[in-house]
């Protein structure tokens, strides 16, 4: 017996250069748009806002930022709030305390893996334009849960990693360009969902529990993941290797989550600071040793005394320095 459920949920995200589509897109989706549409973007803590008014001065569908607990509706446009991720528990908005995934929150990924587990089939998602690769693991989890994948076509985006990463880790079902895509929207919702899964798996389900904000510790950790011999970057607990889940990405004890591309962007952040701290140091040593060197020079013992006790100190964290960065330049190039 075909399933009466309709493909009525649609779930975006993206990144940079995101605004300008999503205001194509929902332009082009009508009054009477059969789904409720989920947006989730990488939103700075202090955001105004004003994305939702620009969106809806652009759309024929209601458009406002998401209500911790309130119901979703057909034909109403919800977007992620600041530093919340954005989850759909059944048919019911939930904000997510729980750590950031690929240094954001709202992420991307809490946002398609929640929908995926409480509706399956019924799940379209869209990835757009970003930096990095933020929604491919949760458009994976759509995508194994009977849901729709969607993937603005790399070469129409202003930035292709996000796409690209998409149509790695998933066999999508739809490409399509900025132009194109509240079209094919248009196209896809309200179509027959077909049958649900049986039962959405363990892993996914733990995965949205830490995205609510639930904890965790190694033993619920190892469940889903392996450990590591990489350090988390927030925390410096001991990273954990996620199973059977693509692209590749790790979870710490606390429950931040990289994926591989993430975690590398980050590290070469750290190597950049070490670089600045270290330039920093070398000219306090200089300027250091030198007042030290005016000091003996006038007579000022005690002082110059001060100032040579300072510069060893100085020196001391310099080397320390030098070793963090010749560490971090060995596990590069790992």
């Amino acid at each position: 017996m075909p399933s009466s459920a309709t493909k009525d949920i649609i779930a975006i995200g993206g990144s940079a250069g995101s605004g300008a589509v999503l205001q194509a897109l929902v332009a082009d989706l009508p009054a009477d748009f059969p789904a409720s549409v989920l947006v989730s973007t990488h939103i700075p803590l202090n955001s105004p806002g004003f994305l939702a008014q620009v969106l809806a001065a652009k759309s024929k569908l209601p458009v406002t930022q998401a209500v911790d607990g309130q119901p979703i509706e057909r034909g109403h446009i919800y977007l992620a709030a600041p530093d919340r991720h954005l989850l759909l528990i059944g048919e019911t908005i939930m904000f997510g305390a729980g750590p950031r995934e690929n240094m954001a929150r709202p992420s991307i990924d809490p946002m398609f893996r929640s929908a995926a587990l409480s509706l399956g089939p019924r799940v379209v998602g869209l990835v757009l334009t970003g930096m990095l690769n933020d929604g491919a693991a949760g458009l994976h989890a759509i995508k194994s849960n009977g849901g729709t994948a969607v993937v603005q076509h790399p070469l129409d985006a202003e930035a292709d990693q996000m796409p690209l990463a998409a149509l790695e880790a998933v066999e999508v079902d739809h490409v399509a360009s900025a132009a194109d895509l509240g079209r094919l929207l248009i196209d896809i919702a309200g179509t027959s969902a077909g049958p649900a899964l049986d039962s959405p798996s363990d892993e996914l389900r733990l995965e949205v529990e830490i995205a609510a904000g639930a904890r965790t510790g190694s033993v619920e950790l190892r469940k889903i993941a392996s450990p590591t011999a990489i350090t988390c970057p927030d925390c410096h607990g001991v990273l954990s290797e996620v199973r059977g889940s693509g692209p590749l990405r790790y979870r710490c004890q606390i429950g931040h989550a990289y994926t591989a591309d993430a975690l590398a962007a980050h590290i070469d952040e750290l190597d950049e600071a070490i670089r600045i701290a270290l330039r920093v140091m070398e000219e306090r040593v200089t300027l250091v040793e030198r007042m030290a060197r005016d000091a003996r020079e006038t007579g000022r013992t005690a002082v110059a005394e001060l100032y040579e006790a300072r510069a060893a100190e100085y020196r001391r964290y310099s080397a320390t320095l030098h070793e963090a960065a010749l560490t971090s330049l060995r596990l590069g190039n790992a």
